[in-house]
């Protein structure tokens, strides 16, 4: 059996949870999520736990058992904490700026680009160099994330673009003269 699929998971007193068939909405204090999940998978609610069951040993259920698990764990965490992505612009003159309709980033193009984040997302500026990308949907969170740094990836001789914040950019060494 999955050793995280079997895992119970903890629903706290402020979030609500509503199964429906093979469709679960969870809802707390930062918002609602709903998502529907294999029809082979059962997922029941009994005194604040969550729980999922497979009905077969077959490997695709084996697979979709901690699967629908996690996910249904990141909902519950989402309502009640959210999630965030840090990210950092290097390169001189690369920056980003807060618009009315999304952020305005200058990587070194001939043109600004607007960046449009989608519903549910949020994202803030500390400094004109650093960004965080946040919201209750952990795979949205990521995807988002995943475009800004797709504008301007760090490139692997001077470092500049667009970068995770703990992520480690590999560096090249330059042309040698003789």
């Amino acid at each position: 059996m999955s050793r995280i699929g079997k895992a119970p998971i903890q629903i706290p007193s402020e979030v609500k949870v509503t199964i429906d068939g093979n469709s679960v909405e969870v809802e707390g204090p930062k918002g609602k999520i709903n998502r529907s999940f294999d029809p082979d998978i059962s997922i029941s609610l009994d005194d604040n736990n969550l729980s999922v069951q497979r009905s077969t040993d077959m490997p695709r259920h084996r697979a979709l058992h901690g699967l629908t698990r996690s996910l249904l764990n990141n909902m519950v965490m989402g309502v009640t904490e959210g999630f965030s992505k840090n990210l950092e612009i290097v390169g001189v003159g690369y920056r980003a700026e807060k618009k009315p309709k999304g952020v305005l980033f200058s990587l070194g193009f001939s043109h600004p680009i607007l960046f449009v984040p989608p519903p549910g997302i949020q994202i803030d500026l500390s400094r004109p160099t650093a960004l965080v990308v946040s919201g209750i949907d952990k795979e949205l969170v990521g995807e988002t994330a995943a475009k800004i740094r797709a504008l301007k990836p760090p490139e692997p001789y001077k470092g500049k673009g667009i970068r995770y914040e703990d992520e480690h950019v590999r560096r090249k060494a330059g042309k040698t003269v003789k």
